[in-house]
């Protein structure tokens, strides 16, 4: 971690060098009345330009970080440090942000640091500290002498106390103003394990609609980060409470409520789905699984029938899910990669329990090794978050079940050599022992001797393959001549 202390007395110096008031504000703040809360990013508000402001640091410092510069907003970042290890001083000048009925662009306004402070998304980060009043050399000064300094106009220092979230402003005025702090107010309430004071919840389920004029980004940038909370089922059940969920995820709030035909039910299935990202959240703390496992059972509305003498059916429901994960990708402007990994993990979620169903046999569990490649670890925590019943001997018995097949896996992954499979006897080798140019034939005696091999007919060695390749050749290169007199 870069040198805190020495990178905020900087910032002092040069405040006091260029008589230019700044203030800490925000997060950092908040957090120094927080038990177990670590340095993070900090954000500095400037009375005048916080980019004039920020080149006159990086002079000071002598480029021992990098200068990212936002002219358009009057901002920027200083950015020290790489990795885990990285901060980012952020600089702006005061003040205030604000949507007009329908753009998704904010409107930005030169303020002071009152205003500034008011327009802000909550009390508790509505609290400024003079950069020059946190460290007496390299010593930050006790919580008690920092109460004298910090300013805080809206009592944020009780609302902490009180683990309350409450707007500095009348909430409707502060979620018309930015419709995207509805979004951080249930993402905070689950990240601190704060409650929602209740006008503040009452404007946000009033307000709810004014979430569609945010940018697709900034809303994933939101749900992300609520995701990636303790408990991340606090921030979705508020979502879904406020309606906010109808606007940005759809598809998840349709698979409320419960359906009854001749004494037959199914579980609620987004009361499912939030304790399968919970079970996860236990288990890894990859958000991208854990929006996985908020996803999985999508689709289920579309694919729900009663079938008579069985029950209800969702029969086909990864595939419905894995196209309309599709559509949500599109809409919310997941990147290739997120995409990619949603759409297979929901395509295949259902495979590992169908194993342990039918018995796990060796070419299956070959199968889904193969298949998976990469995510079947992750789909491995997936499956098992999917366990949700309340039948104490059920969950005992799958959880048993889980562990004998990653037992199973882990045997044939040291046996078989399957992380990375392929044909052992390569293409070129075989075009070159049956004098074959590249075409489909090749491609039709690959696919063949890996059949094999996940079959548990051959080893999946080398001399083994090109043995079984001379066994099988003579049968499909009949074919392709047939195909050639045609």
């Amino acid at each position: 971690m870069a040198d805190l202390s020495g990178l905020i007395s900087s910032v002092a110096k040069v405040s006091e060098k260029t008589s230019t008031p700044v203030y800490i504000v925000g997060g950092f703040v908040r957090d120094l009345f927080l038990k177990d809360t670590e340095d993070k990013d900090i954000d500095f508000v400037v009375s005048g330009s916080g980019l004039k402001f920020a080149k006159v640091l990086d002079a000071e410092l002598k480029q021992l970080g990098s200068l990212v510069e936002f002219p358009d907003f009057d901002t920027a970042r200083y950015i020290v440090g790489e990795g885990a290890s990285q901060l980012i001083l952020e600089f702006a000048g005061a003040r205030s942000e604000s949507y007009k009925s329908a753009s998704r662009k904010p409107i930005i306004t030169a303020t002071n640091l009152a205003e500034d402070l008011k327009r802000r998304d909550f009390t508790v980060n509505a609290m400024a500290l003079p950069v020059g009043s946190l460290y007496r050399g390299k010593k930050r000064l006790s919580l008690l002498v920092l109460k004298k300094n910090i300013i805080d106009p809206f009592n944020g220092q009780a609302d902490i106390k009180d683990k309350i979230l409450r707007t500095p402003l009348e909430p409707n005025v502060t979620f018309s103003d930015d419709p995207l702090r509805m979004l951080r107010a249930v993402r905070f309430a689950a990240e601190l394990e704060f409650g929602l004071e209740p006008s503040t919840l009452k404007a946000i389920f009033d307000n709810h609609e004014r979430l569609k004029i945010v940018s697709a980004e900034r809303v994933q940038d939101e749900l992300l980060k609520l995701l990636a909370t303790r408990e991340p089922s606090v921030g979705l059940a508020l979502m879904f409470q406020t309606r906010l969920l109808d606007v940005c995820l759809p598809e998840v709030a349709a698979l409320d409520g419960v359906e009854d035909i001749y004494g037959h039910q199914h579980k609620n299935n987004l009361i499912h789905s939030f304790k399968v990202v919970d079970n996860i959240a236990t288990e890894s703390p990859k958000i991208w699984l854990r929006l996985a496992g908020l996803l999985h059972d999508i689709g289920k509305p579309g694919t729900k029938k009663f079938l008579p003498k069985i029950g209800w059916s969702f029969h086909a429901h990864e595939h419905l899910g894995k196209k309309m994960v599709l559509a949500i990708a599109k809409r919310l402007r997941f990147s290739t990669d997120l995409t990619k990994y949603l759409t297979k993990l929901i395509r295949w979620h259902l495979q590992p329990i169908a194993l342990m169903d039918k018995g796990i046999t060796d070419s299956a569990v070959r199968r889904l090794v193969v298949t998976m490649g990469e995510l079947l670890d992750d789909l491995l925590i997936l499956g098992k978050g999917d366990i949700t019943t309340g039948n104490p001997y059920k969950k005992t018995q799958r959880l048993k079940n889980y562990d004998i097949l990653r037992a199973k896996i882990a045997d044939l992954l040291e046996r078989d050599k399957l992380r990375s499979f392929q044909s052992p006897f390569r293409g070129d080798e075989i075009m070159a022992a049956a004098r074959l140019k590249p075409g489909p034939t090749v491609g039709k005696i690959k696919n063949a001797i890996e059949e094999a091999i996940l079959e548990g007919i051959i080893q999946n060695d080398h001399d083994i393959a090109e043995e079984y390749f001379h066994k099988i050749k003579s049968s499909y290169l009949a074919e392709a001549a047939a195909w050639e007199r045609l």
